[in-house]
């Protein structure tokens, strides 16, 4: 097959990332890239080498899938737009501002045949990915995911800003239904929630407690999954995965082998990949709104 022809609609930070990665890739060429800050969308064309835009509609005729890193309340309108055009979608995380624009785009997807890819850009992560093959009978699960003040992601609240990669990763990892969400919240910096901590509770008796933050000095991510004979230490940051018997015998304590990738580059090539052979994606949009169900009911508790 050709190289997939994609363009990026939305050139912030993370656009500019994709397109950085996307100017190397083999296995997609960049056709374009726009924004509604015009003068953005100038600036990222002229560096790669690619044709500009401010209304990324005149750019569908060129491209057979579409990055979008758009503010979360364009999600929605954009991504039906290049789904309903036959377009395949990868589309930042969280995967639309309501649960109901969330199930309609997948519903359209679905219909259409059409790859519905969403960034929960750490389930690329190979730190992440080998402890998926570790694990069989989680107890307990602490996540921290804490990171200093930035004006990037107000239009949304921690948890959907920070928290819903952990939810993700969790889903991923427990394939369980939760029974008991206790969650709560506080302003800090923004009209929204900046600090979250929520309480899972599933079925099977596993428990998960996630604390989100976006006003740290400094940033730390880190999972910590315990069961009955190991607990396993994830660093994302560092893609590390130490595994610590719980038999109390610091000489059995292991760090695990990991070939360091960037998560970002390892979710395009997944995403195209999908495209090429109409598999369906890793992080579809179906895992994408369940996480987002989720995220709702975690902000759910902290408002009552």
């Amino acid at each position: 097959m050709d190289k997939v022809k994609v363009g990026i609609i939305g050139v912030g930070y993370l656009g500019m990332q994709h397109a950085r990665i996307l100017s190397y890739l083999e296995e997609a060429e960049l056709k374009g890239v726009a924004d509604i800050n015009f003068r953005k969308a100038v600036e990222i064309g002229n560096r790669h080498g690619v044709q500009y835009y401010e209304n990324y509609e005149n750019m569908l005729d060129e491209i057979d899938a579409a990055i979008v890193a758009t503010p979360t309340s364009e999600h929605f309108s954009i991504s039906m737009k290049l789904l309903k055009q036959g377009k395949s979608v990868l589309v930042e995380k969280p995967i639309t501002e309501t649960v109901e624009q969330g199930e309609e785009l997948v519903t359209t997807a679905k219909k259409n045949g059409i790859i519905l890819q969403v960034g929960h850009l750490e389930r690329f992560n190979p730190a992440v990915e080998a402890t998926e093959n570790l694990i069989s009978e989680p107890k307990f699960i602490e996540v921290q995911r804490l990171g200093s003040f930035s004006p990037r992601s107000l239009d949304i609240d921690v948890v959907l800003d920070l928290m819903i990669h952990d939810l993700d990763i969790i889903l991923a990892l427990i394939k369980d239904e939760v029974s008991v969400i206790k969650s709560s919240g506080i302003h800090v910096l923004s009209e929204k929630i900046d600090i979250a901590n929520a309480r899972l509770e599933f079925n099977s008796g596993c428990v998960a407690s996630l604390t989100a933050s976006r006003v740290h000095q400094g940033k730390v991510r880190k999972l910590r999954i315990f069961e009955p004979t190991f607990y396993y230490s994830v660093d994302y940051i560092d893609q590390e995965v130490k595994v610590f018997p719980l038999n109390g015998r610091q000489t059995d304590i292991k760090t695990l082998k990991i070939k360091k990738e960037e998560p970002l580059k390892k979710e395009l090539e997944s995403f195209f990949k999908c495209i090429r052979e109409r598999k369906r994606s890793k992080v579809s949009g179906e895992e994408a709104l369940s996480a987002l169900k989720l995220a709702y009911k975690v902000l759910e508790e902290i408002e009552m």
